[in-house]
């Protein structure tokens, strides 16, 4: 359930993108308040370090790096009842408050990049006025191809609504960056570019999973998704908790 129904907070949306990162500054932070995000209300158990921190908005957990002034993950719980369905209109980017200055990425730092400021929770995934607006803050962006982000990325995303509109339950995505040895920083801040994204889907109720994996590069297209264990593989991590997928 999203924060904002569960009455953890009450959201009135901001007029600016100084009082929208104002309002979201007022929202837990550790995952123990949002773990309804994740299946078996689990977290992926990723590499920790003083400068990665947990983020709860009201409708995706974030957990940032401030090496990298990106997220490590996105994490969404989606369903057909709750998908969707609010326009993109004056679309406000914003630095989250809750990430000291030093560890985030700034409006500035994508200015003539020659990249986009690519979501990885998905604005078309949002069902309300308020998860719209939050989902413009900059801790859920990474530096992304404009071509891939507006094209082949973005079919991706489409396809993966019209999955979770078929779906039985719930379907949980986890969503982030992967870089490389050769990653480029942008900005005065140097927030990292990443040289691949990927995109896991979890259906709860089949208990099947499977992984986009894409090249951050215009040339991309919407190749055939991976396996579960294939991105495991490439990424190091178990993003799903043991005995969550069926045998």
């Amino acid at each position: 359930m999203p924060l904002a129904v569960a009455g953890l907070f009450t959201w009135q949306l901001p007029a600016s993108a100084a009082s929208l990162a104002e309002e979201v500054a007022q929202l837990p932070t550790a995952f123990a308040r949002c773990s309804h995000f994740f299946a078996q209300r689990q977290p992926p158990a990723v590499p920790r370090n003083p400068r990665v921190r947990e983020l709860c908005y009201g409708s995706f957990a974030v957990l940032h790096s401030g090496d990298t002034k990106t997220p490590v993950f996105v994490a969404q719980r989606l369903n057909k009842q709750a998908l969707g369905g609010i326009k993109r209109q004056n679309e406000r980017f914003f630095a989250d408050a809750r990430l000291p200055r030093a560890e985030r990425a700034e409006l500035d730092d994508y200015k003539r990049s020659g990249y986009s400021r690519g979501h990885m929770a998905p604005s078309g995934d949002m069902a309300t006025e308020e998860a719209l607006a939050q989902s413009f803050s900059l801790a859920n962006m990474v530096p992304q191809s404009i071509r891939h982000n507006s094209g082949a990325w973005s079919k991706i995303e489409q396809d993966t609504r019209k999955y979770v509109q078929r779906a039985e339950g719930d379907v949980f995505v986890i969503t982030g960056p992967v870089f490389g040895s050769e990653s480029l920083r942008i900005g005065t801040n140097g927030v990292r570019v990443p040289t691949h994204i990927f995109k896991l889907v979890f259906d709860s109720h089949t208990q099947k999973a499977w992984a986009h994996w894409q090249r951050n590069m215009d040339d991309e297209v919407a190749s055939k998704p991976i396996s579960y264990s294939e991105l495991v593989q490439r990424t190091g991590v178990q993003w799903l908790p043991p005995g969550a997928l069926a045998r």
